[in-house]
């Protein structure tokens, strides 16, 4: 029997990711923003004033490449750590205001590169396609807990 990456799910989606990840990092290029650190202010744009940890877990990054990531975001004043009122060995992450004016902008861009992972598709398709997808990102997760 010969592998046929064509009908692989988990070599596709591996090829998806890829492609989305560079369609997504040439959208974001005029902010100077990586898919990682958009996907952090995805996430504190919904709620502010997480801490790493929680960030990390939102995202199912490790713990060393969301401290990178956030490295890189406090350099460019797009973060502030500030220590947690309720745990002394936690720091909260804010927006500051150059992130929170990247909001609009940075989501309208990654829109716009969302929308050639479906380009072509007929609407019905397509919800049934991001349905199919939300059904194995989970089944997906819930494996990595067991």
């Amino acid at each position: 029997m010969t592998f046929d990456k064509t009908r692989s799910p988990g070599m596709l989606a591996s090829e998806i990711a890829r492609l989305y990840a560079a369609a997504l990092q040439r959208a974001l290029q005029p902010w100077e923003l990586s898919p990682g650190q958009f996907q952090a202010l995805s996430e504190l744009w919904t709620e502010d004033g997480l801490t790493q940890r929680q960030l990390a877990a939102s995202l199912g990054v490790e713990q060393a490449t969301m401290a990178n990531t956030l490295g890189r975001m406090e350099r460019d004043n797009l973060v502030a750590r500030k220590p947690h009122p309720d745990d002394g060995r936690s720091q909260q992450i804010w927006l500051t205001e150059a992130a929170r004016s990247l909001q609009l902008p940075a989501s309208k861009a990654a829109a716009e590169a969302d929308e050639l992972v479906a380009a072509g598709l007929p609407s019905a398709e397509r919800e049934l396609f991001l349905s199919m997808l939300g059904r194995v990102a989970s089944n997906l997760r819930l494996a990595r807990t067991l």
